[in-house]
């Protein structure tokens, strides 16, 4: 540990990932005890990086940067197979004594249990209903104005009790002011009451007037020669309530006028942006949040309906994640880390070719596998939604295919949707550039609580894929890169070098094993960029270190050479979910992206998970 934090030259989440790396490869290696002090010794180091970060940082009022929420999860998942471990070493002491017809009671889950609607079948995610709530309290606002009835009815409380104090202090003679200070009451109340009605209906009326007049400005911006659709009256009737919210409010107009003295400010747009959506009462805050629970509900009954008890269960540690170079990580209780499916029998399967295109998420999926049984697993709940539904010989059905296609179109609606009405909101977003960065802000809130049930659906979809890949990374998890058809020249002359890594290439995994703790797309995909763009600087490292000197003008890394490359890399980052997350990215970027480099990428990185999901399995004999 004291050597991974001495380097300055790594990351914090480099080296934390190192740390838990080591701890996985002893849990695979059946030696429980020592890894379960690695791991202790990675959640270590986790918390004295992040405390520091926090002394560091207390004085400039920083918030709390990407890469510290990563190093949480990664502590978090540690602590999980901790406990795991820990469990191992109390099953392995009480075995002997343990009889085998006793009643055992089911472990603590490590991860929260929600009963749905549908018979009390379990499932991982929230109910709609909770999830709708949970929603709706995020956007109320903490301040609510009194309305003057209610102003004039807190004046009477007071007014009363008053009245009750004087009376109390007042002898039993004095009957008279007894009687004037009655009166003096009634009438003060009466009058309070009678403004406060008067004052009420001329606000009302204001209101009512402006509200109009709002509506008329929305219509002209929305006239139309035929009848709007419904959408388009609902952005109609949101405009007119982003128009009134502004009459209400200052921080618009201030927004603007930032806008217009820096219209090519990008930094400006994502802080604006921002801003925007972190006002709960804003409307178009509103809308995200009613849009984001529209989507939810599509998409709960699709990975609900697979909790019903099924036939077998998978492996207990049949994903990997976080940890590159380790062959699993248990699954977390984070909603974003998907157990693996069950890897089928490893038959034979002659491949067409040595690199097949990825097929897209309507593509027909080949017969379920066998399923090993008899293995104990802590992720019952999403077990059971992966594994696959009996079909009747002859009878294709896909309807999880068919409700995904129409809920990836409403996503694609609802995030147009709401790019519009932020754009007409603030005009001096309106230019290419700002549209870009205003997309790329709205995609982070609005996936953030969506891409845990979209991934479950796309595993569903992909789980032979996976199950293929997973065999394949089980299988060449220690064969060497030229095995894979790396060249020579592009591998580091001296492996045991200092800085050179525990394998080639190294730091391109772990950037790769960063997309799955991402719930944004974008950002999913600038994991993919990143990856590729260490995989040519260390074969640029490699290949000078082997040759002299290399020509100007001429790349050390072809196309070619980068397939290979990218699938020992992704051999090593020990991530099937890899199919099902390009899988979803595909559908969800943006399409400026896809004749780029980040498209470039992608396709890439598919076609090399192909190619290692196709991998012969006599190439290791030779």
């Amino acid at each position: 540990m004291a050597a991974a934090a001495g380097d300055g030259s790594v990351k914090p989440l480099q080296c934390a990932m190192k740390l838990a790396n080591g701890a996985i490869e002893l849990d695979t290696g059946n030696r429980p005890r020592e890894a379960y002090t690695e791991y202790l010794r990675s959640i270590h180091y986790i918390s004295q990086v992040l405390l520091e970060e926090v002394e560091a940082t207390k004085e400039a009022g920083e918030t709390v940067t990407s890469d510290t929420s990563k190093m949480l999860k990664l502590a978090e998942q540690c602590l999980e197979r901790a406990q795991s471990t820990a469990a191992k070493l109390g099953k392995t002491c009480l075995r002997p004594a343990m009889p085998v017809a006793a009643p055992v009671p089911s472990p603590a889950s490590r991860h929260r249990r929600v009963y749905s609607d549908e018979g009390g079948k379990l499932s991982p995610f929230l109910p709609p209903e909770i999830f709708q709530k949970l929603q709706v309290v995020e956007s109320q606002s903490s301040k609510k104005e009194l309305t003057p009835l209610e102003e004039a009815s807190l004046q009477n409380q007071k007014l009363k009790a008053a009245y009750e104090a004087r009376m109390a202090r007042l002898d039993p003679s004095q009957a008279m002011q007894k009687t004037s200070l009655t009166l003096s009451l009634q009438r003060q109340m009466m009058e309070n009451l009678v403004i406060a009605k008067a004052r009420e209906d001329t606000l009302q009326r204001k209101m009512e007037e402006r509200r109009l007049r709002l509506q008329e400005a929305a219509n002209k911006r929305f006239c139309s020669q035929v009848a709007l659709t419904p959408e388009e009256r609902e952005q109609r009737a949101v405009y007119a309530a982003i128009l009134e919210y502004e009459q209400d409010h200052d921080w618009p107009k201030l927004w603007k006028a930032k806008l217009k003295r820096s219209p090519g400010d990008l930094s400006l747009v994502t802080s604006l942006v921002s801003h925007l959506l972190s006002v709960p009462d804003h409307p178009i805050s509103q809308l995200l949040k009613k849009l984001q629970c529209a989507v939810y509900r599509a998409l709960y009954p699709i990975v609900s309906k697979g909790a019903a008890p099924g036939c077998c269960s998978l492996p207990p540690d049949a994903d990997g994640l976080l940890a590159p170079g380790s062959r699993r990580l248990r699954p977390s209780q984070s909603l974003y880390c998907m157990p693996s499916p069950l890897e089928p029998s490893p038959a034979p399967k002659p491949p067409d070719g040595p690199c097949a295109s990825p097929p897209r998420p309507g593509s027909p999926a080949g017969p379920p596998s066998p399923q090993l049984l008899g293995k104990d697993s802590s992720f019952e709940d999403l077990e059971q939604f992966l594994r696959p539904e009996p079909q009747t010989p002859g009878v294709r059905k896909e309807p999880v295919l068919e409700q995904l296609k129409g809920t990836v179109q409403d996503i694609h609606d609802a995030i147009d949707r709401l790019l519009s009405l932020t754009l007409l909101a603030f005009e001096g977003l309106n230019t290419a550039a700002s549209k870009d960065r205003c997309l790329a802000c709205i995609e982070e809130p609005f996936f953030s609580p969506l891409w845990p049930l979209l991934l479950a659906i796309y595993r569903n979809v992909h789980r032979l894929r996976e199950a293929a890949l997973s065999r394949s990374m089980e299988l060449y998890r220690n064969a060497p890169p030229a095995a894979i058809g790396v060249p020579t020249r592009l591998l580091p002359q001296d492996p045991e070098a200092a800085g050179a890594g525990p394998y080639p290439y190294c730091a391109a995994a772990q950037e790769l094993g960063l997309l799955v703790l991402e719930s944004c797309p974008q950002k999913k995909l600038e994991c993919i960029v990143r990856a590729l763009r260490v995989i040519c600087a260390c074969a640029e490292d490699y290949y000078r270190a082997r040759e002299a000197a290399l020509q100007p003008g001429i790349a050390a890394i072809g196309a070619d050479d980068l397939l290979p490359i990218l699938s020992f890399v992704a051999l090593k980052s020990g991530l099937p979910q890899l199919v099902s997350e390009c899988a979803a990215l595909e559908e969800f970027i943006h399409e400026r992206y896809l004749i780029g480099e980040e498209g470039y990428c992608l396709t890439s990185l598919q076609s090399a998970l192909s190619y290692v999901e196709l991998l012969p399995r006599r190439a290791l004999g030779k």
